[in-house]
């Protein structure tokens, strides 16, 4: 990514991030808010994924029902996401066709709609939305892990929220929740693409300028202590196929030792994960993909770790083969854990893995609006949109040393939360026979 990026804060407290690209006649329009199921608390969870579905109910300017056919008609395309640490909206469109997006989420920045009708409407989406992730097996794994694994921190419930807490919320609730973080000094605008700088600041300005800024929000200062100790979930459910997760706690994006943890990971177990959104690719040439694929133990095992703006979770997940139990899946991954200890990560390996997450950080920036997400979550999870930039530096720097170093601090079994999902009507061993 070049660094021909202007950034500003406009007098209410909004920054604009702007990034000039003439390669296609293509413009990516983003509005990211600081906001989300990190900034739940009890009787909230859900909160900001519910607010998501509610913003695209329309607007006096933009009627329910008017959305979609407004962006289609002019060849666009968007969506909306909401994560543990923030919700972003996108328009990506013709760039002669974008003063579309800007007015539209300008509008719904302020004035969206949240009628008595339409949030009794919408509950009862979200709720059959929660009811079919509870039919997926690693839903249910994950969130009992998540659970256990965070027990002061607020990345401990899911993004969609606790099914009680979906059916006791009211319209103000949800209201109050959206006029709190959706506020100008809580949000960041990227725009990406095929526009000329100065024009585009000037039509944000003039569209979201006269937006007041909001009270300011107080600090997540819930951190979570250390682990003192390993912990272990036995989660019985639907389904036909066992699933094994270690979850080690692990740093933030701004930590030191978040690029060292990316290129142990994609060293030992294939993946990179410097986007969030972003694949990893094969891993068939992985310690862990040898050990426990290549070995029919397991259908597929790979590693994730993911940027986050407080200290998250580095996981190792292996999906059973049939009748091959969990209890050989673990002593497989126990042993090719210990062999990391006495055969550290090599030189070789290293270089293959930096390899590996350059690739995933140059095919997630392809596209204008690949490039504007890049930019956003960087300004989200680190407070700085050159994060993403200057990652392929970060990891040109890092050394066998400092690899190993990460895995004596983080892979320790007390800092671990091993999460087994065991089909119903088999043992908790998992076997299948």
């Amino acid at each position: 990514m070049a660094t021909s990026v202007l950034k500003t804060t406009l007098a209410n407290g909004l920054t604009v991030i702007l990034k000039e690209m003439h390669h296609a006649p293509v413009t990516s329009f983003w509005v990211w808010y600081r906001v989300g199921s990190r900034n739940e608390i009890p009787g909230l969870t859900g909160a900001s994924h519910w607010v998501e579905h509610m913003m695209f109910k329309g607007s006096p300017q933009f009627p329910a029902g008017t959305l979609d056919a407004a962006v289609s008609r002019e060849g666009g395309r968007w969506n909306a996401f909401t994560w543990i640490d923030f919700t972003a909206y996108f328009e990506t469109m013709p760039a002669d066709r974008i003063d579309l997006a800007l007015r539209l989420e300008a509008d719904r920045m302020a004035n969206a709609i949240m009628t008595e009708a339409e949030v009794a409407s919408e509950r009862t989406v979200i709720i059959s939305e929660r009811h079919m992730y509870e039919n997926e097996p690693l839903f249910n794994l994950q969130e009992e892990l998540q659970s256990a694994a965070f027990r002061v921190h607020p990345y401990h419930h899911e993004v969609i929220g606790d099914e009680v807490d979906l059916e006791q919320m009211t319209r103000d609730d949800l209201y109050g929740h959206y006029q709190r973080h959706y506020a100008p000094n809580n949000a960041v605008v990227v725009a990406v693409g095929d526009f000329v700088p100065d024009e585009m600041l000037a039509r944000i300005e003039a569209l979201f300028g006269s937006h007041p800024a909001g009270e300011p929000l107080p600090p997540i200062t819930r951190s979570e202590p250390p682990q003192r100790g390993e912990r272990r979930i036995t989660v019985h459910g639907p389904g036909s196929t066992a699933y094994l997760v270690y979850a080690y706690r692990a740093p933030e994006a701004t930590h030191p030792d978040f690029y060292p943890l990316v290129l142990l990971n994609a060293a030992f177990a294939g993946g990179s994960s410097l986007g969030l959104f972003a694949g990893s690719g094969s891993n068939k040439s992985s310690r862990l993909y040898k050990a426990l694929v290549a070995t029919e133990l397991a259908a597929s095992a790979r590693g994730n770790v993911v940027p986050t703006i407080d200290p998250y979770l580095y996981s190792i997940s292996a999906v059973a083969r049939p009748g091959r139990e969990l209890a050989e899946i673990e002593a497989a991954l126990e042993a090719e854990l210990a062999r990391l200890v006495k055969d550290p990560i090599r030189e070789d390996e290293l270089a293959k893995a930096r390899k590996r997450a350059r690739a995933e950080l140059v095919f997630a920036s392809e596209s204008v609006t690949g490039q504007a997400q890049m930019i956003g979550m960087s300004e989200m999870v680190a407070g700085d949109h050159t994060w993403f930039e200057q990652a392929l530096a970060r990891l040109d720097a890092v050394t066998l040393d400092d690899v190993e170093r990460v895995r004596r601090h983080y892979l320790r079994p007390e800092n671990r939360t091993v999460g087994l999902y065991v089909p119903a009507g088999l043992p908790a061993n998992g076997s299948g026979q």
